[in-house]
């Protein structure tokens, strides 16, 4: 009897599907949830979704999932998404475009709400600058917030905010395996290793070619609807990661193509001041993971080593040192004692997963944001202060949790973390 309660219950919290993320173990074994998400650094807007609008310098557990608990984090510009166990999406933070999938009604959100209209099966989210992107098990994407420069691909007649979730019909009949958003851009791919761009595609960070002026006169360089990546025709394409300005993708023989901004030789693969189409970084071996942030690139091989590049503002590269590096180099950390299996980039900063433990480096927040009341809007590096940090430092947290993913927003950080 009690068992066949704990079900009930399990699927009344889930829409009366089962959650497709427990294993049939815990499924209806009535256990307390182990998973759980932590956020830190600036809290305005409520973006850490934790009731408030303070900041904070260390993981602080977000207390509103106890009946569908969190698998997925995306950290955006100044709100955040989480992805529950049962396919559902939840937003907080600001909302002044929409990113929240609510009204404008609502311009800000201190605790996650569920995002209304998407259906019950997404298996991916992605968060931008200003927004927001799920993906169904179906392969179906759902998109909203921000479209000044088309980046929601919902066609040129569009408005420029979508305040609810609406469906990518120009994708109807092709299966989206995931979605990475950048400031005013979004890269996907399809099951079959095809690359997708759209959105503002100044700096080449669509990968289509395009110059933002002719002859003194600008030229529209967006793209509203979704196009394929033609050099990148024929290539598998496993994994995406969109920044600032860039972007970037690994194939299935993990090699890594980069394309976008590289003012002040930010990227330095290539000739001239941006890579209009994806060139292959010939430094790196067999690659797994990707991140693109403000102007700096990380990637993860598939033996766990981490490798990064472009600006170094703050110490974001994680070298010891603040200039900028033009090329691919690793990171060597007596601190990093185990492999890397993921890394996230904010705005300058820069997070790892090592040995089931976060390590966090660059940006602390104290230099170059504001201060109010004697407190700063940082800390998003999770050290207990708004300090910079250029080599890695493991973010102290609880001994009996390990983490399972990291995100990294503008200035601030989530992580969903399991008890051991």
């Amino acid at each position: 009897m009690a068992s066949a309660l704990c079900r009930r219950a399990l699927l009344r919290a889930c829409g009366g599907k089962p959650p497709r993320f427990l294993s049939p173990s815990r499924r209806f074994s009535g256990e307390a949830p182990r998973r759980f998400a932590a956020l830190w650094g600036n809290g305005d807007y409520g973006r850490l979704g934790l009731g408030g609008l303070e900041s904070r310098w260390k993981p602080t557990v977000c207390p509103f999932f106890d009946d569908d608990p969190p698998v997925s984090i995306a950290c955006g510009g100044a709100h955040t998404l989480f992805l529950t166990e049962c396919g559902r999406v939840y937003a907080s933070g600001l909302n002044n475009f929409g990113q929240l999938g609510r009204s404008s009604a609502t311009p800000f959100a201190l605790e996650p709400a569920e995002v209304s209209g998407l259906p019950e099966n997404i298996r991916q989210i992605s968060a931008g600058y200003h927004h927001s992107a799920a993906v169904t098990a179906d392969g179906e994407l759902f998109i909203w917030g921000n479209n000044s420069s088309g980046q929601l691909g919902l066609g040129k007649s569009t408005k420029s905010i979508v305040y609810l979730p609406t469906r990518v019909d120009f994708l109807v009949g092709i299966n989206i395996k995931m979605v990475a958003l950048g400031s005013e851009h979004s890269i996907a791919i399809t099951d079959v290793g095809d690359a997708l761009s759209w959105g503002a595609g100044d700096s080449g960070r669509l990968g289509h070619g395009h110059k933002s002026s002719l002859f003194g006169f600008s030229v529209s360089s967006s793209e509203y609807t979704p196009r394929l990546i033609k050099s990148l025709e024929g290539v598998k394409i496993k994994t995406v990661a969109a920044g600032m300005l860039h972007s970037a993708c690994i194939d299935e023989k993990g090699s890594v193509f980069i394309f976008g901004e590289r003012s002040t030789n930010k990227l330095e693969i290539g000739e001239g001041k941006n890579i209009r189409t994806p060139t292959v970084v010939q430094e790196i071996p067999d690659s797994e993971e990707v991140a693109c942030g403000g102007y700096h690139t990380c990637i993860v091989t598939s033996g766990g080593e981490l490798y990064t590049w472009g600006s170094n503002e703050n110490g974001c590269l994680g070298l010891g040192c603040t200039e900028m590096i033009r090329n691919p180099e690793i990171v060597q950390s007596s601190f990093l004692k185990s492999p890397i299996s993921k890394v996230a980039c904010g705005w300058k900063h820069t997070a790892v997963i090592s040995g089931g433990n976060i390590f966090t480096w660059g940006w602390g927040g104290a230099n170059g944001t504001f201060f109010e009341d004697g407190h700063s809007s940082g800390g998003q590096l999770g050290h207990g202060d708004d300090n910079d940090c250029n080599v890695p430092k493991m973010v102290n947290f609880d001994q009996r949790v390990k983490a399972l993913q990291v995100s990294c927003g503008f200035n601030h950080t989530g992580g969903i973390f399991e008890y051991d």
